[in-house]
């Protein structure tokens, strides 16, 4: 029989599963759903394994209570109730002390389902807890894209094999979503090219016509490099800037002295390269731009993302099928949530915490804090702070506080998991309700529930209201299941039921063509395009940006100190630090390798295999080395998130990424980090 699912993993393509069941119960084969129209019968090939995962030995399966030091990873069983009264002792005795901010309940994307994922910001707000500021993720791409062209959405790519150039900007879509590559296979047997900008030579770029490998962080000079050549060379639609966007005639003035030269000198590129990319790409306007969540990851990417975004406008792509671009669908998703979020009882007044700053928040950093008390509990779910936050040691060391007091709701024993009090076992996405949306496609999907969870495994939802009985957090929402949360968030959205959107797999919220191409006008001000982005409206910290596009030298630029740009980039076979615990997985990724081009490599006589070290300011690193062709001399590359046992020394590449928060709207900065590099000459003795 014909089961379907819904992938739950942090994902653009939130992909439409069916699976096969065997025998004897358990999970068999799981494929992509013909029936929706972007999944196509297209899954990665982790999630296909997913039965690894389901039916993995080393799944938690009952409560546990820490029995040794902080990060020891000793524990013992203990029962359900004396766990949650533990945790609810805990957070209250946090509260007498020094009021409801010294709890901090803290989470983010390990599923993308609704209910499991926001409920707990049910309970936040109902017992006036410390907000959480979600900077670690999308927020720059995002500040960047609205920027310009005011909300989240564009061109749905099942358009692409109508497009005659496709580039994909900030994105390694073999690794991240492959759904994509089905798309641009299509448009290629047409006689589609394919241009990827991407510091290195990942593997989506191996399968490029054009890969465009720029110095990390100066994707903003490239892109007005290619709009002068477009301007200048009568590739521009004038007809279309005057009616659809803001200022041409200020951006034409702004970009004359932004001329391919002058780019190639910022990121590394040769001009003619730069003339190429502006020609291939201003020759037709069903050229499509895929722009992907590396923007999201510097200190300039807001920028550098409304630079990029900047293109279709010029040249009018938008006008046609296969044209125009797509960072985001998000905002097509117009979904009443207050039931699983709790923010009808949101203070706005309660402080917000950054959580990519966790490390400073843990460790009493008064900036970090808001001048508040410090944090002395926390429930953890759905995220490893411990293994993916930034200023990895200063996390680590606020984790080993004795008086911070951390539950840990999980799937299996993560890093963060190892430095709780108390580990609860978790569900699976197949063992519970949800409801998903997602930002690579616009349909509404149910996922019920499908097997009963293992042992005393329990979902997030039962967790937060179990933990609210007895904090006495008050809210309708704590009294409902989680399928009737679902069936009542659809009626508010007035939306079709429960029942009927898993029986049709999912709601399609797609709009027209029209407002998908902004033909009526885009959702701004004006109606217009904004190449003059509202910097100061968008953040609190927007100083000296500049309005029109241009490359924002604000990134952590080489030194003689540190002459090297690293970039950690998403593994192929991980998803942040999910299936990472899985066999298959780790056996295709090897072990954390460092990718250095051949001719630093040459410099430093180091070849495949030799254990090298970086390092800044905030510590250092050990790592095997792999010479790879592909990037730019000075241009670094791991491809992450390992655990941090993986790691020779233990601790893993976040040790060495900065928490100072991006401009102008905050945002976690993992591919902008200056770094040393040397041999290790003595670990290679001892290694020997």
């Amino acid at each position: 029989m014909r089961e379907t699912a819904v992938c739950p993993h942090d994902c653009p393509s939130v992909c439409a599963l069916e699976f096969d069941r065997h025998e004897d119960g358990s999970l068999g084969r799981i494929r992509g759903s013909r029936r929706h129209r972007y999944t196509d019968g297209v899954i990665c090939a982790k999630v296909a394994r997913y039965a690894e995962r389901l039916h993995h030995p080393d799944r938690l399966l009952r409560p546990l209570v820490r029995t040794g030091p902080k990060g020891s990873g000793q524990f013992q069983q203990i029962a359900w109730g004396e766990a949650l009264d533990r945790i609810a002792e805990a957070f209250l005795e946090a509260e007498r002390r020094h009021g409801p901010a010294a709890v901090w309940p803290y989470y983010y994307a390990g599923t993308m389902g609704l209910v499991q994922r926001d409920g707990i910001n049910r309970l936040r707000h109902a017992k006036r807890y410390s907000g959480q500021d979600d900077t670690i993720c999308t927020r720059i791409a995002t500040t960047g894209w609205n920027a310009g062209a005011g909300k989240r959405w564009g061109v749905d790519a099942t358009e692409i094999p109508h497009s005659e150039v496709i580039v994909l900007w900030g994105l390694n879509a073999v690794a991240t979503q492959v759904q994509l590559m089905s798309f641009i296979a299509q448009a290629r047997r047409k006689g589609a090219k394919l241009v990827v900008v991407d510091p290195y030579r990942s593997p989506t770029a191996q399968q490029a016509d054009l890969h465009l490998p720029v110095r990390p962080g100066t994707d903003a000079a490239l892109a007005c490099g290619v709009m002068h050549v477009l301007f200048k060379e009568g590739l521009a639609d004038r007809s279309y800037l005057e009616r659809y966007t803001d200022d041409p005639q200020g951006l034409e003035a702004h970009l004359e002295t932004r001329t391919p030269e002058w780019a190639a000198e910022i990121c590394g590129l040769e001009p003619q390269s730069i003339r190429d990319f502006a020609r291939l790409y201003g020759a037709t306007q069903r050229s499509y731009i895929r722009l992907g969540f590396g923007f999201t990851r510097s200190r300039n990417g807001a920028m550098s993302m409304h630079a990029a975004a900047c293109l279709p406008a010029v040249t009018g792509a938008w006008q046609v099928e296969g044209g125009g671009a797509l960072y985001n669908q998000g905002d097509l998703y117009a979904h009443e949530l207050t039931l699983i979020n709790g923010a009808d009882v949101h203070d706005h007044r309660v402080r917000m915490l950054d959580m990519s700053q966790i490390g400073r928040v843990l460790t009493g950093d008064d900036d970090a804090l808001k001048g508040g008390p410090p944090v002395e509990a926390m429930l953890v779910q759905n995220v490893n702070p411990a293994c993916v936050a930034p200023e990895l040691d200063r996390v680590l060391g606020g984790l080993k506080r004795d008086d911070l007091f951390v539950a840990v709701h999980e799937q299996f024993m993560t890093d963060t998991a190892k430095h709780a009090d108390l580990v609860l076992p978790a569900t699976m996405f197949l063992e519970h309700d949800d409801i998903y949306r997602a930002s690579g496609h616009t349909i509404l999907q149910i996922s019920p529930k499908r097997f009963d969870p293992p042992a005393e495994c329990r979902e997030n939802h039962w967790v937060i209201q179990e933990i609210a009985r007895r904090v006495g957090a008050q809210h309708p929402g704590f009294g409902m299941t989680a399928r009737e949360l679902i069936e009542a968030s659809l009626r508010a959205s007035g939306w079709p039921d429960f029942d009927t959107i898993v029986a049709n797999e999912g709601l399609d919220l797609a709009p027209d063509f029209r407002t998908a191409h902004f033909l009526d006008g885009f959702p701004t001000e004006h109606g217009k395009f904004r190449f003059k982005a509202p910097w100061a409206a968008l953040g609190v910290d927007a100083d000296g940006i500049s309005a029109f596009p241009d490359h924002a030298p604000i990134i952590d630029e080489r030194t003689e100190q540190h002459p090297y740009r690293l970039v950690a980039g998403p593994a192929r076979e991980f998803l942040n630090t999910s299936f990472s615990e899985t066999r298959t997985s780790r056996a295709k990724m090897g072990r954390p390798t460092l990718l250095i081009p051949p001719t630093d490599a040459d410099a430093l006589a180091i070849a495949d295999g030799d254990l090298v070290r970086i390092g800044n300011r905030l510590g250092s690193i050990l790592l095997h080395a792999e010479r790879r062709e592909g990037a730019l001399a000075g241009t670094l590359t791991i491809e992450s998130i390992w655990p941090n046992d993986a790691f020779i020394e233990g601790v893993g590449i976040n040790r060495l990424i900065s928490a100072e928060p991006a401009r102008p709207a905050r945002g976690a900065v993992f591919h902008d980090t200056a770094v040393w590099l040397m041999k290790d000459e003595p670990a290679a003795m001892a290694a020997s």
